[in-house]
């Protein structure tokens, strides 16, 4: 192994992903491995790739989301249309996730809210065959 490309085992290690991760993302078109027989050999290109991916799974970006903006990478701008298209679906994504919290923290408010109404409801009705003396 060069300094510059890592197999899929340190790939694995590395980013703690397992062989299939790779390969589905492989044949996802979002890693490009150079192939040596049948060993596949990853770029520092592909690392960073990773590293984004797994990012963008981590946000809640669909695969074929993450692919775009990694395509994005090659217009030539200096990576000016990728940051912004990133930072424009970043904001949507952020929007999306408190609005999600948000409600998330209504039901469980709400949860609670039953929960103590149901102990109360149990601390105050005798159970069933114990009369009152």
């Amino acid at each position: 192994m060069s300094e510059q490309t890592m197999t899929i085992r340190e790939m694995c290690d590395a980013f703690d992903v397992t062989p299939r991760t790779l390969r589905f993302y492989e044949s996802k078109e979002l890693l490009f491995p150079q192939r040596d027989g049948q060993k596949r050999l990853f770029s520092k290109r592909d690392r960073a790739r990773l590293k984004l991916i797994l990012r963008g799974k981590r946000f809640g970006f669909s695969l074929e989301e993450i692919r775009q903006l990694l395509d994005l990478y090659h217009v030539g701008d200096q990576q000016h249309i990728q940051l912004s298209r990133s930072v424009s679906v970043g904001r949507e994504r952020l929007a999306d996730m408190e609005r999600r919290q948000a409600e998330l923290s209504e039901a469980i408010a709400d949860l609670k809210g039953q929960l103590g109404w149901g102990e109360r409801m149990l601390k105050a009705t005798p159970l069933h065959g114990e009369a009152a003396e």
